[in-house]
């Protein structure tokens, strides 16, 4: 099953490892309401990592985007194509915190919401 298609699943994480990129691909920013608009209209599926920020997530876009499994691993087709879940992908979106000046999240530590100032959109399509 493909899921990047106008009425498919929209692929959402936290963060998007460049190791799983095994193809050419398009990396965009996106608009926050572009993504908020294909969320209320699409079915999500998340491979979100951190739990200490998924509500904070859930609340910004209005859906709820915690994973069916903890900390879920992405794997990829033959063709370097993204699976989640058994559905297979080709455009994904990554929602990343931007963090209060001066702020380096510490190696291994979960990174507390106040350190959160905002949030970057960013819309990887496998071409």
């Amino acid at each position: 099953m493909r899921g990047s298609s106008t009425n498919g699943p929209v692929l959402v994480g936290n963060t998007f490892s460049v190791s799983l990129i095994r193809r050419q691909v398009r990396i965009c920013p996106a608009e926050l309401e572009t993504l908020k608009g294909l969320l209320a209209v699409r079915p999500v599926r998340s491979f979100w990592g951190h739990a200490n920020t998924v509500q904070v997530a859930n609340a910004l876009l209005g859906v709820d985007v915690t994973p069916r499994t903890e900390r879920p691993a992405l794997t990829l087709t033959a063709d370097g194509l993204p699976v989640l879940d058994g559905e297979v992908f080709s455009e994904c979106y990554v929602l990343s915190p931007d963090y209060r000046p001066g702020f380096r999240p510490a190696l291994g530590a979960e990174v507390h919401p106040d350190d959160i100032v905002g949030w970057q959109v960013l819309r990887i399509e496998w071409v």
